[in-house]
């Protein structure tokens, strides 16, 4: 027999069409005068309705799953009356101890209860109904994680990096590697940090290492179903040594403070009272500190009782105790150091006490001029009287 394929784009099957050739018109027809024991012909059934597939979108494309899940494919498919439908793993039959077929008016269900890797491939289904018959095919992709690359080295340490070189791992889990993730640990802490994640090269440079501290790195190979489950870590760790710095001080020039003498703030004239205490003030600038020297009218008043001469934080005071009319006349502070000297001058006057006027004793005083002004007048009148010839 011959057979002639119509592609059937719209439901992803194709569609068998099986002829009769010349040579089966030429068989012998049995005669009704044969034995009962020959084989009598069945008519076959007319075709109401062609087979045909509808593959739905999901499995158009390659089917993936993961080791261990469940493998459900439910395709419907049209034929009267009912076709007759197959499955087949890679051309050949399927194995009914792990693949379970359940076929029905409408559709055929393949279910796989744990799915193994060994379960990928290409899974045909065909509906045959007399001479037509239509195909679907769908690939499944059965999947799991990766095993690790096969090492990690440790190739070069400079500064506050690091160069790592690895090597594929020999199982991708049947399928294309997303990438690498690295991962370093510090050795105080022990803790791992993610550093690259799908990395696609087999080395790479960890950078801005803290320096100081000792790190260990690992590798993860990365596909749809996750990371490795295991990684192999640096059997030597990156020390990362601190350079030995040079730190060149500037040359640092003393400056001179020495100065001499100046007085800011000058002596003040002033006048006083004979018995009140008097101060004098007075401000200098010197460096190295000067020595203070006060003088009356030129002469010097150092050690005498009468007066009491501070220096503090360059302020001059001069304390005239209970200043008499002979305290009077111009003072002068006198600042000498080593480089120098200042003095300021200042002109004291001591005024004597005003004589006071007691309320007691002066109206007592003015009470007894009036009383002897008016007794005089009293007098002077009686004797006039007494002359005779006055008027």
């Amino acid at each position: 027999m011959e057979a002639a394929t119509v592609l059937e784009g719209a439901s992803g099957c194709k569609l068998k069409v099986a002829e009769a050739s010349p040579a089966d018109a030429e068989l012998p027809q049995a005669s009704p005068g044969q034995g009962l024991s020959s084989p009598t012909p069945q008519p076959l059934p007319a075709v109401e309705e062609h087979p045909k597939i509808w593959l739905p979108r999901a499995l158009r494309q390659t089917y993936i799953r993961k080791v261990g899940d469940t493998v459900n494919l439910l395709i419907p498919f049209q034929g009267k009356p009912k076709p007759r439908a197959t499955w087949t793993h890679n051309g050949c039959a399927l194995d009914t101890s792990h693949v379970s077929v359940r076929n029905g008016d409408s559709d055929s269900i393949l279910f796989i209860r744990e799915a193994q890797r060994a379960d990928s491939g290409r899974y045909q289904l065909s509906v045959q109904l007399g001479g037509l018959e239509a195909t679907a095919t769908v690939h499944l992709l059965v999947i799991e994680r990766p095993g690790p690359p096969q090492s990690v080295k440790l190739v070069d340490v400079w500064g506050s990096n690091a160069t790592l070189e690895w090597t594929p791992p020999q199982d991708t889990g049947n399928t294309a590697l997303l990438g690498y993730t690295v991962q370093k640990a510090d050795s105080k802490s022990g803790l791992w940090f993610t550093v690259l994640e799908r990395y696609h090269r087999t080395s790479c440079v960890v950078s801005d290492l803290i320096v100081g501290n000792s790190y260990a790195f690992r590798v993860f190979a990365e596909n749809q179903c996750g990371l490795s489950e295991t990684a192999p870590i640096t059997a030597d760790l990156a020390h990362i040594q601190k350079a030995a710095a040079v730190y060149k001080t500037k040359e640092f020039t003393q400056r001179d403070f020495s100065e001499a003498p100046k007085f800011t703030q000058p002596l003040a004239d002033c006048t006083t009272i004979t018995g009140y205490d008097t101060q004098l003030f007075c401000s200098v600038r010197a460096s190295p500190r000067p020595k203070i020297t006060w003088l009356k009218n030129k002469t010097d008043i150092q050690g005498n009782p009468k007066y009491r001469a501070l220096s503090r934080l360059g302020i001059c005071s001069l304390e005239i105790r209970k200043p008499g009319p002979f305290d009077g006349g111009i003072y002068t502070c006198k600042a000498v150091n080593a480089l120098g000297e200042a003095s300021v001058d200042c002109r004291v006057d001591v005024k004597g006490k005003i004589k006071s006027t007691d309320s007691q004793e002066r109206p007592g005083q003015l009470a007894a001029e009036t009383s002897c002004l008016f007794l005089s007048i009293r007098v002077g009148k009686e004797l006039t009287a007494q002359v005779p010839g006055t008027s």
